[in-house]
């Protein structure tokens, strides 16, 4: 009987673990069971008051007032993932346009961008992907190991790139989406036109003397952050079960304010309850790919200056966010010789793009204008 509550705490909360390995390793079917939320009856279904489909349901509702034709599909990818993708298509004659991808941030879906998408589609198609992990996209079990745990972020990327059938596109990433384009970069640099991080984690390296420079913690904060390693970044919000909506816009009422333009309601409180009160996978994934308190294991800038030299890129950073900026600066310095260009963006935090969603979709117009120019100038040369 106890051992049964144990394993039932255990599941709410998303152990770091202790999730049941399927028998044939070689079968990837076996990372997908990791998706599926328990049965009806389990107790963490009549503890924790989501599911699927009321994910589906409030992800509808955070594009009700999008203008543009939106078009949410589960796009099938050959590895056996869904990867929950919305289509936001603009008028027929910029159907040619190279389209836009955006990938969210951690804890997030692709209903962040929902005061985007409209500027953002107005002269060609921008897809707004759920990345492996998270929102309605498959929930696999990531490695422990922060190389093979980015490797499954990127070739789920490059499986859906194919099942959706782009040659080229352009692509965009807030904060872990920065981190997983960027690594998507590294590797298919071919299918880019240009590369805008925005706000991206993981840039710098953890300075060697860190540890002399960190801040002196009290002791009782060290015991609780110790007791509290094994479990997902996210259990806390599980454990909450049907108070976690209020524990959200009692930590983040700047939450509701970021969207007060679009939404009189707790519209995207309850997104974000219901994208990671499910079963956890990429906020696993995250924490394989990082060291405490915040730094990446693998971090890119030293990564993106080997990068492809004709890539374009365009880095945009949130004046008061907690993302230092001048990791940006120096990535512009050491690639003299490539086109890269970083915007400080006032009076904004980390999430730029909902902070300052005019001054972000100014921009990234300018940068998909600018790849639009620059091929219609390539093929009027041929």
């Amino acid at each position: 009987m106890y051992q049964w509550m144990i394993d039932r705490v255990y599941a709410v909360a998303g152990l770091v673990g202790l999730r049941q390995k399927a028998e044939d390793k070689t079968d990837c079917k076996q990372l997908v069971v990791a998706e599926r939320d328990y049965h009806w009856w389990s107790p963490r279904s009549f503890w924790i008051p989501t599911s699927p489909e009321k994910l589906a349901a409030v992800e509808a509702n955070t594009f009700r007032h999008v203008k543009a034709p939106v078009e949410r599909r589960m796009v099938e990818t050959d590895d056996g993932y869904q990867i929950s993708t919305v289509i936001v298509r603009g008028p027929p004659e910029s159907a040619t346009n190279t389209p836009l991808v955006l990938l969210h941030g951690f804890g997030g879906g692709a209903g962040m961008w929902c005061k985007n998408v409209d500027a953002l589609s107005s002269n060609r198609t921008v897809y707004a992907v759920d990345m492996l992990g998270f929102g309605r996209s498959s929930r696999p079990e990531f490695s422990d190991d922060a190389f093979e745990a980015e490797d499954l972020f990127i070739s789920s990327l490059e499986a859906w790139r194919q099942a959706v059938g782009l040659e080229t596109f352009i692509l965009g990433g807030h904060s872990l989406g920065g981190f997983v384009a960027s690594a998507y970069a590294l590797r298919y640099p071919q299918h880019l036109e240009h590369l805008v991080l925005v706000d991206c984690w993981g840039m710098p390296e953890r300075p060697d003397n860190y540890e002399q420079h960190r801040i002196r913690l009290p002791r009782w904060v060290k015991v609780i952050a110790y007791l509290l390693q094994p479990f997902s970044p996210l259990a806390g919000l599980r454990f909450a079960g049907p108070f976690g909506p209020a524990i959200i816009s009692r930590l983040r009422p700047d939450l509701r304010r970021k969207y007060e333009d679009m939404f009189d309601d707790d519209t995207i409180v309850e997104y974000l309850y219901h994208c990671n009160a499910r079963k956890p996978s990429g906020e696993l994934a995250m924490k394989s790919l990082s060291i405490p308190f915040g730094w990446a294991k693998n971090p890119m800038v030293p990564r993106l200056t080997q990068a492809d030299p004709d890539l374009p890129m365009t880095l945009i950073y949130g004046q008061r966010s907690w993302v230092d900026c001048s990791t940006g600066y120096k990535l512009k310095e050491e690639r003299s010789s490539s086109y890269i260009d970083v915007h400080l963006v006032s009076h904004s935090g980390h999430h730029v793009y909902s902070d300052q969603s005019d001054e972000f979709n100014r921009i990234v117009a300018i940068v998909c204008n600018r790849v639009t120019d620059q091929m219609s100038h390539d093929t009027g040369s041929q």
